[in-house]
């Protein structure tokens, strides 16, 4: 297979949205013939920051790139940042409003599942200044 890079527009505060860019990756891969587990890993990381992206911060990008034997996916928000990535990685700590509640997200399992379903991860945050979330995914 050959390498893609794919890249979205992630609105922010547009609930209405939320998953599209995730939903388009893995129709993508599905196209390009990947196996179900790793189609399935990629598209729970690449939702989960989406839906972070789209709740917590004013948009950003989210960046595909897909190689021989890994997929990388890279997050960038224009967000309020992380004052302590620590505390946000743990299950059910969350720093979401009243309307993405009502709506049924924010219950704190973003950034863990994130983890969960990724073989690799790293955060960058600046308080004021935003987060980039990097998440690799290795292809058996």
């Amino acid at each position: 297979m050959e390498s893609l890079h794919l890249v979205y527009d992630v609105p922010g505060g547009d609930l209405t949205h939320a998953g599209e860019a995730s939903s388009q990756v893995k129709q993508t891969l599905r196209k390009m013939r990947y196996d179900s587990d790793t189609i399935r890993r990629v598209s729970v990381c690449m939702y989960e920051g989406e839906i972070n992206m789209v709740i917590h911060a004013e948009g950003g990008t989210a960046a595909v790139d897909v190689g021989l034997d890994e997929i990388t996916i890279t997050l960038a928000d224009r967000g309020p940042g992380i004052p302590d990535v620590e505390q946000a990685m743990q299950a059910g700590f969350t720093t979401a409003g009243d309307q993405a509640r009502d709506l049924g997200f924010g219950a704190g399992m973003g950034l863990p599942n994130m983890k969960k379903y990724s073989d690799e991860m790293k955060i960058d945050s600046t308080v004021g200044v935003g987060t980039t979330v990097t998440m690799v995914v290795h292809i058996p």
